[in-house]
């Protein structure tokens, strides 16, 4: 029986755009570097991906369930509350945004594409049911989708910074103040909360973390690639 040629193209986009986004930066990538390094047309690309937005998209994506699992690893691993592993979280968004130019420049075309931040908030309402229940017991569903409006909003000016922009620590206490608020989270514990957020060396596991994501981007294009080869991709 004749073998069954595996169309790779999708996901040879996929990677290649990944990779350069998390090295030369989104903005500075344009689909002419995509397709020229894949040697392909550009009608080859805009077939499966009709803008680079949607491959930022797809990025987003891998982002989201990346900071799930962070999440989930931390509480099972370390032993700290998801909500303080939440507020971590936060805390290494902004510390990635301020010492990297290239993470600054996803989160901020991210929270920009209408496309992705859809995705953001879609995710991140399903794990605020989670997170903040206990605060929060007669919230409905779109409850929690219209607070994540609200705290997508906090979260990018916390990474929008201008030249007058308040130093990184006031800026991070202040928007998880806002955010823990939101959920009717007591104040007493949002201020225990935050002082620990605000004492771990968060730069340090801004670029730690940084460093894990792009290994688990890498991971994924890897296994997607193994799993389309044996026949069991699903798609992304």
């Amino acid at each position: 029986m004749a073998r069954r040629r595996v169309n790779t193209t999708k996901y040879e986009i996929i990677q290649e755009a990944t990779r350069l986004f998390l090295t030369k930066g989104y903005s500075n990538t344009t689909p002419k570097q995509i397709c020229d390094t894949l040697d392909i047309s550009t009608g080859n690309l805009t077939y499966y991906f009709p803008t680079k937005e949607h491959l930022l998209a797809v990025l987003v994506d891998m982002l989201c369930r990346f900071q799930a699992k962070t999440i989930q690893d931390m509480v099972e691993e370390d032993g700290v509350t998801s909500l303080l592993a939440v507020c971590t979280e936060l805390t290494s968004m902004a510390a990635m945004s301020e010492d990297s130019q290239i993470a600054k420049d996803l989160f901020l075309s991210a929270y920009s594409s209408p496309i992705c931040l859809e995705i953001i908030r879609r995710n991140d309402a399903k794990r605020s049911q989670i997170i903040y229940k206990e605060f929060c017991l007669d919230w409905t569903e779109q409850q929690f989708v219209e607070a994540e409006t609200l705290v997508s909003g906090i979260e990018y000016a916390t990474l929008m910074t201008t030249g007058d922009s308040s130093p990184l620590e006031v800026r991070i206490a202040g928007a998880l103040s806002s955010i823990l608020m939101i959920y009717n989270v007591p104040e007493q514990l949002r201020k225990q909360k935050i002082t620990k957020a605000l004492a771990i060396d968060y730069r340090t596991h801004g670029r730690y973390v940084l460093e894990k994501f792009i290994e688990f981007v890498e991971q994924t294009n890897e296994q997607t690639f193994e799993a389309l080869l044996n026949g069991t991709c699903q798609e992304m």
